[in-house]
């Protein structure tokens, strides 16, 4: 159980065992549903009727999964408490017909997958892992483990690299280099197939991504620094599960007078707009169904949702050391100094002063740190599930996030503490005592 647990180290463990099981947003919701069928909870099929009493449960739905406590006090207008995040990571997208190269060369066929830095993906070793769907609509998670590399030009043969900057043309620099077979010999698809002892000809779709196979580790001369690819949004993707799994864990959990609720979505990264995404009716349509089995009517729902909470925690900037005039002079967030009240004039991101008085009450049930963000004026502020959620759905919201250097590189750096204070401020958000 969280609460009491020393926040540094056991988190981050953990944390680091989470990321190696969840190189897609599907092996993350799988990851996720094995670890809550472990507590306990029912997994819920969405074309099947669902349990009315009190329980632990949850549903997946392709790369997302949203977990629920039913206490039972539970009625008709009692309201969420949801923590949201999103499964996806930035990156690269298998293509079709992937097997490509020339001039001695196999390599992958991929497609841009949101806004990675290109750079942070060159000579690393990189793995394929996804779901591949068979001709009879059978779902196979697949992972290659290290198989490949996007190998940069050499500095002889590019001299103006250090002055000039690196330049990558997305279509023809950043195709993995897979083998050097000869090409007509090679099928990238065949081996995907091969390893869930399928033929190539058996699959009829696959959603296959690029992942980085280096394990997370603990750095710093302190051990208070924490490297880890897909930081961006694992790390609040597990602090909301680990959350609700110690909030149903505890002797409360069935009496508590809301229904907490983590909900981690997939495709955030290219938008949110899709079955599985913040923007589409994932959300909407399991607590629809758990008021439908409180007996609720359209307008007691609406009594529920004017008084629920959505905490959208997802990943956010902590000021960069080499670049401080990028971050705002007053608000600049540091790592070990607690998750970051996300904050933006425009409603890029969600949160009110309603909603940081809250976040302020979380932190302190939790005994956390916290600290506030807000963009420099001169650089664009970018946008989380929050603002989607609240507007879909009209629940009130506030953004959080673990602050992070790298964002959106292959491998992002936070501090150790600030995962495990995520945490345990969540958790206090599911379940508040006062």
């Amino acid at each position: 159980m969280l609460v009491g647990m020393t926040p540094q180290r056991p988190h981050l463990d953990d944390l680091g065992r989470f990321v190696q099981a969840s190189p897609s947003s599907f092996h993350a919701a799988a990851e996720a549903a094995r670890r809550l069928d472990a507590a306990g909870f029912a997994r819920l099929d969405e074309t099947a009727e669902w349990p009315t009493g009190p329980g632990r449960r949850y549903v997946v739905r392709d790369g997302a999964v949203i977990a629920w406590v039913q206490p039972d006090t539970a009625h008709a207008t009692t309201p969420f408490r949801i923590v949201g995040a999103h499964t996806d990571s930035p990156g690269f997208k298998l293509k079709p017909k992937p097997t490509t190269g020339g001039r001695g060369w196999v390599q992958v066929g991929v497609e841009v997958y949101g806004g990675p830095l290109y750079n942070s993906w060159l000579d690393r070793d990189l793995e394929l892992a996804g779901r591949l769907v068979t001709r009879a609509g059978e779902v196979h998670l697949v992972r290659t483990g290290a198989l490949m590399r996007i190998p940069q030009l050499a500095v002889h043969l590019d001299r103006a690299v250090n002055s000039e900057g690196l330049k990558l043309d997305p279509q023809r620099h950043l195709a993995p280099v897979i083998g050097a077979t000869p090409l007509d010999e090679a099928d990238v698809l065949g081996h995907l197939a091969g390893l869930a002892g399928l033929s190539a000809d058996d699959v009829a779709g696959y959603d296959v991504v690029v992942a980085d196979t280096q394990a997370p580790a603990v750095l710093g001369l302190e051990g208070d620094l924490f490297a880890s690819g897909r930081m961006d949004n694992l790390s609040a993707t597990h602090a909301g599960l680990v959350a609700l799994l110690a909030t149903a864990a505890s002797d409360a959990a069935l009496r508590l007078d809301s229904i907490p609720v983590f909900a981690a979505f997939d495709h955030e990264e290219v938008g949110s707009a899709t079955p599985s995404g913040a923007a589409g009716p994932f959300l909407e349509d399991v607590l629809a169904r758990v008021s439908d089995g409180l007996g609720a009517s359209g307008t007691d729902r609406r009594r529920a949702f004017a008084a629920s909470w959505v905490l959208s925690a997802d990943a956010g900037h902590a000021v960069h050391p080499n670049y401080p005039e990028r971050h705002d002079p007053a608000n600049q967030p540091v790592v070990n100094g607690g998750p970051l009240l996300k904050i933006n004039a425009n409603q890029r991101y969600a949160t009110d002063g309603l909603g940081a008085a809250e976040w302020v009450r979380a932190c302190a049930q939790a005994g956390v740190p916290f600290q506030e963000f807000v963009s420099s004026n001169a650089v664009p502020c970018g946008s989380t599930i929050g603002p989607i959620t609240a507007t879909r759905l009209g629940i009130r919201t506030i953004d959080v996030g673990v602050p992070l250097l790298g964002m959106h590189s292959a491998r992002e750096l936070c501090g150790a503490d600030d995962p495990g204070h995520l945490a345990l401020a969540a958790q206090a958000f599911l379940a508040p005592t006062v």
